[in-house]
């Protein structure tokens, strides 16, 4: 079974109620670093101004935006650090296993970034400048950061994406909320969705199976910060 498959197969069971519920609760009391605190706020402050602090189809397409950028920089990280450790096969398999959970985010991310600029545009949230241009921009900075903390500081690297997701799991919770009833005679139809390999018969179930999507990262992001990746 790929990495992908194992994931799907967790979302999926996240939509039962009890085990929901246990894996939410599993991750949801970490201990993190001052630093990653420190940023994780200015990150969640930074876009309840520029977003308000309720969600919205405009706002889930900028996060999102931003989402996928932990994933891509440390796939990079990785196989820079497995250029020096290819001669070990120990070092080598658990760099290259840390890169499978990076490389399907990242696909994941992308997902939920297609299918929230078109949500966002369908509902008329999706101005230029505020919802692409501002996020895009900071993605570029925000990139190099990541970068140079996942090389410089790993555990930090990971806790901040932990807070990130936990931050995003916590807007899609609340919109489900929120919104349930309405979203669930909205429906969806989306060809990269089905070229994703997911189905969603209404905006409910998609935006259900994200939030699982955003759970599992959170959760996964601690799994892997405690990876052993350099040392045995």
């Amino acid at each position: 079974m790929t990495y992908q498959q194992k994931h799907e197969e967790l979302v999926q069971a996240l939509f039962e109620t009890e085990t929901f519920e246990t894996y939410r609760s599993n991750g949801s009391h970490v201990a993190v670093g001052v630093l990653p605190r420190f940023l994780g706020t200015i990150l969640v402050t930074t876009g309840n101004i520029l977003y308000g602090s309720k969600p919205s189809y405009g706002k889930f397409k900028a996060l999102e935006i931003v989402a996928r950028i932990p994933y891509q920089s440390w796939e990079l990280a990785t196989y820079m650090l497995l250029t020096f450790f290819f001669a070990d096969e120990q070092k080598a398999l658990r760099l290259s296993e840390a890169s499978y959970f990076t490389r399907v985010a990242q696909d994941n991310e992308t997902m939920h970034v297609v299918l929230m600029a078109g949500l966002a545009k369908k509902y008329q949230e999706g101005g230029f400048w505020r919802y692409t241009a501002i996020p895009v921009v900071f993605s570029l900075v925000y990139s190099l950061a990541i970068f140079l903390l996942f090389m410089l500081h790993r555990r930090s690297a990971y806790e901040l994406n932990y807070l990130f997701e936990s931050h995003a799991f916590d807007q899609y919770q609340y919109f489900l909320d929120k919104e349930g009833e309405r979203l669930k005679v909205a429906p969806v139809q989306s060809a990269f969705l089905e070229f994703y390999g997911r189905h969603a018969k209404n905006e409910y179930a998609l935006f259900l199976s994200i939030r699982n999507d955003e759970l599992v990262h959170r959760n996964q992001s601690i799994t892997e910060r405690d990876r052993k990746l350099i040392v045995k």
